[in-house]
């Protein structure tokens, strides 16, 4: 019986071995066709040109144009022998040069959607921050239960509709039917103008993007906690450091980089704020929530200044860039 079995196998691998090298003869006699990896790479450079370079370059052309409505005739054309491939004007354009770049700085539109823009990001940021680094601080405790229950209860405003969570802020925080109005009346306090009032309505935006975006950067927080190494703690612990001196001196370096991407990306996503404004604020009382995306918005598709509104673009990419270095600069490590 064993030596049936070692025959067996020894046939099996001789079969193996002749299927092989049949194998690698038949691919050797296959002709060699060249550009063969770049075929199989040309979809994506096709679907990345279509629909992320040519609308980037595309802006940027179109931002030293005034724009004069849709496009007529031929741009240009290709003549293949069997066939003439027509590409038509997309838009009917005047060059204005630097104009459209020159007008932001008389446009007291866009400095009022820059300085609300730039409030609701020093307000907001902060306190989803602190919250965000309070609540993953309280989670990588080692006396906290039920955590896997609390990280997804948290972190599920994140997957909230933004349409939908919108319009139930803006129920919530409705002057006269509001539910948090009348909770405010049921202690004693008067309703509190929360659409209405300049002041109430920003901060009726920086609740609502906190509420959505909190449990988000408390993910990514309590992930840079648990990977710092307990030795440090251990080692702290030994030199007689407190709980606050362990916060400051080993869990806060530690946790740099970390905070660095969060604050850097909730730069940008303050930003790029346009469905909160417009949903629940419209942008109002009196342009006091207006933000850049939303006044680009207005300018490209209610007012059809599709020209300006590509300089507010590149305008919105360049501050932003700017801050991100800024941010990158101040609070990258000090030997980078």
């Amino acid at each position: 019986m064993a030596t049936d079995q070692s025959g067996s196998r020894r046939y099996d691998a001789t079969l193996r071995d002749r299927l092989r090298y049949a194998r690698q003869d038949a691919r050797d006699a296959l002709p060699t066709v060249p550009g063969v990896p770049y075929l199989f790479l040309a979809p994506f450079f096709v679907l990345f040109g279509v629909f992320l370079a040519f609308p980037v370059v595309y802006t940027l052309y179109l931002s030293f144009f005034e724009y004069r409505g849709i496009g007529e005739g031929t741009l240009v054309w290709v003549d293949l022998g069997f066939t003439v491939v027509e590409v038509q004007r997309l838009a009917a354009l005047e060059f204005v040069g630097l104009s459209n770049y020159a007008r932001l700085f008389m446009d007291s539109l866009f400095h009022q959607a820059l300085f609300n823009t730039v409030f609701i990001l020093a307000v907001q940021v902060p306190i989803m921050i602190g919250l965000a680094l309070a609540l993953a601080l309280a989670l990588n405790a080692s006396f906290v239960r039920f955590k896997g229950v609390l990280r997804t209860t948290l972190a599920l405003p994140v997957s909230a509709n933004l349409v939908a969570y919108s319009t139930v802020f803006l129920l919530l925080l409705n002057e006269q039917l509001g539910v948090v109005n009348f909770a405010l009346g049921r202690i004693g306090l008067g309703p509190i103008p929360w659409l209405t009032d300049p002041f109430w309505a920003k901060m009726t935006i920086v609740g609502a993007v906190t509420w959505r975006w909190t449990g988000y950067n408390m993910i990514i927080l309590l992930a840079g906690l648990q990977n710092i190494p307990r030795q440090l703690y251990e080692a702290a612990e030994i030199d007689g450091a407190t709980r606050w001196q362990k916060f400051r001196y080993v869990t806060l370096p530690q946790l740099r980089p970390v905070l660095l991407f969060v604050v850097v990306l909730s730069t940008i996503g303050t930003f790029k704020l346009f469905a909160e404004p417009y949903i629940i604020t419209g942008g109002g009382p009196s342009n006091a929530t207006l933000t850049i995306v939303q006044y680009v918005y207005e300018e490209a598709f209610v007012n059809f200044n599709l020209g300006y509104a590509s300089a507010l673009t590149y305008a919105l990419v360049v501050i932003v860039a700017a801050l991100s270095i800024v941010q990158i600069k101040v609070g990258g490590d000090d030997d980078a």
